[in-house]
């Protein structure tokens, strides 16, 4: 009673201390939703199963052949010296030569290490879906931010428009405060230096407009007035209407973005193992990871902890074994047993033989299998010899690709950081020439086209940002997967030896 009682203590202290390393992280850690994919996940179960079933070869292997017992009965009893013979009994255990079960319990075990690493492999493909997910949802919500925010934007623009539009002597020192981005840096420079930026951000560079010509002839005459009025409210009414066209765009962006969200976020639940809907807290920050690689020692990590490669070699060493095994069994074995004949007493004097007459006798046996037949065995040596020298060719094979997988893994690294730098750079710049060209507007030196295009470029390399950081943070992801996740080894397998 004491031993169950302590048992059941120690269970209770585990979950307890389970439950709290759990709850400590937060909803939107990473590495509590690896935890879930690890222990909900089906294919990973099923192959960690596998590993199990192959742990109960090991004993089968090492096991003896189980002993053969003849029973034969006489439906007459059969006369014999000393008496009448009713029964036979014959025992008999067959031994394989020195060091046979030995050699099978090497190849079980070889093999069961084998099932081990298929299921960290398995296990290390689920860990990089779920990185690669966790990355495509939270560049998604970058871009449904910097949507949201550049519709802010349009808006801020759209009620300069109106107040412009609403105020035809606004070129002549009506002065209107020009929308500024959420993340936008003071611009800086004079006059020059403004125009100069503002050629910049654009593409098409500053177009000549027809509408301050018309707002700066109003002072000549009536005629004039009325119809550089006119042209003022046209343009300004047309800069309205194109700002709430580029809103409505923005719109649907968002909303196809939001259902984007959806069906990645049912896609990242199915890797949970748990229902689509269940909600994912993604965080609002999402930055590039830090990372330092060398080439030289991730091949030599690969080479001790790659599971295929692990895989490949247990294998070898299992047809080594079994060659091992293969070369004992063309030996003889040899078999012990014992014969038992129950008689009975005869009434034949001649049988009778005295004091011998109904005496049960006792045989003790010895059998050898003579392994004649030698071609055979001779074929299961070389091949298990041949499946060896195959897996060593396959380790090379492998080892190869997984060395070209790297480098290229590593130039696409080192080019979505390359991008980084260069979309964070533009970003600046846009946002200095955004605000610069806003201003222009607002003064009448620049039309809505140029604040339309320096916006439209604002957005783009935003989003072009959170697709390099995503594609950053997958590649580091990838040379980690080729590495194994070592370090998240520990808790997964105690999640799982835990629960035997």
């Amino acid at each position: 009673m004491t031993t169950i009682r302590i048992k059941y203590l120690t269970m209770l202290l585990l979950m307890i201390m389970g439950t709290g390393s759990v709850s400590a992280q937060t909803a939107d850690s990473l590495s509590h939703y690896l935890k879930i994919a690890a222990f909900n996940n089906p294919g990973v179960k099923a192959d960690f199963m596998v590993y199990k079933a192959s742990l109960q070869k090991v004993p089968q292997a090492g096991a003896y052949a189980d002993p053969e017992l003849e029973i034969g009965f006489f439906l007459e009893p059969m006369d014999i010296i000393g008496g009448k013979q009713v029964a036979e009994f014959k025992l008999m255990q067959m031994f394989p030569w020195f060091g046979t079960k030995k050699a099978a319990q090497t190849e079980a075990t070889h093999m069961a290490k084998m099932s081990f690493e298929k299921f960290r492999e398995t296990r290390d493909n689920l860990y990089l879906e779920v990185y690669t997910q966790w990355y495509l949802l939270c560049s998604l919500q970058q871009k449904l931010m910097n949507n949201r925010d550049n519709k802010a934007l349009l808006t801020q623009l759209e009620q300069l428009a109106l107040r412009k539009f609403s105020s035809p002597s606004a070129g002549a020192g009506y002065s209107i405060s020009a929308p500024t981005p959420p993340t936008s840096t003071p611009p800086a420079g004079n006059g020059s230096g403004m125009s100069s930026m503002s050629s910049m951000g654009s593409s098409g560079g500053s177009q000549p407009t027809t509408q301050n010509a018309g707002m700066s002839s109003m002072g000549s005459s009536g005629s004039g007035m009325s119809s550089g009025m006119s042209g003022a409210a046209s343009g300004g009414m047309s800069d309205v209407l194109r700002i709430q066209l580029e809103i409505v765009e923005l719109d649907n962006n968002i909303e196809s973005i939001l259902s984007e969200i959806k069906a990645e976020k049912a896609k990242f639940n199915t890797l949970l193992n748990r229902s689509a809907l269940s909600e994912i807290q993604i965080p609002e920050t999402f930055e590039q990871l830090p990372f330092l690689f060398d080439p030289e020692t991730a091949m030599t990590k690969i080479n001790d902890q790659n599971p295929m490669l692990n895989m490949i070699t247990e294998e070898g060493l299992a047809y080594k074994a079994k060659a091992e095994m293969d070369k004992k069994m063309s030996y003889p074995m040899l078999g012990i047993g014992v014969q038992y004949m129950l008689n009975k007493k005869t009434s034949d004097p001649m049988f009778g033989m005295g004091d011998m007459n109904g005496k049960d006798m006792i045989m003790p046996m010895v059998s050898v299998s003579i392994p004649l037949y030698r071609n055979k065995y001779k074929a299961q040596q070389r091949e298990s010899n041949f499946w060896w020298q195959a897996s060593k060719e396959k380790y090379t094979n492998t080892y190869n690709a997984l060395e070209s997988e790297l480098y290229k893994t590593k130039h696409l690294l080192d080019d979505a950081s390359r991008k980084i730098s260069l979309y964070k750079k533009q970003s600046d710049l846009a946002e200095t020439t955004y605000n610069l060209v806003v201003q222009e507007f607002v003064v009448g030196k620049s039309d809505l086209t140029n604040v339309i295009q320096v916006q439209r470029q604002l957005l783009d390399y935003q989003l072009k940002k959170a697709e390099a950081v995503a594609s950053y943070n997958t590649m580091v992801a990838s040379i980690q997967k080729l590495i194994s996740f070592k370090d998240t080894e520990q808790n997964v397998n105690s999640i799982y030896y835990g629960n035997e």
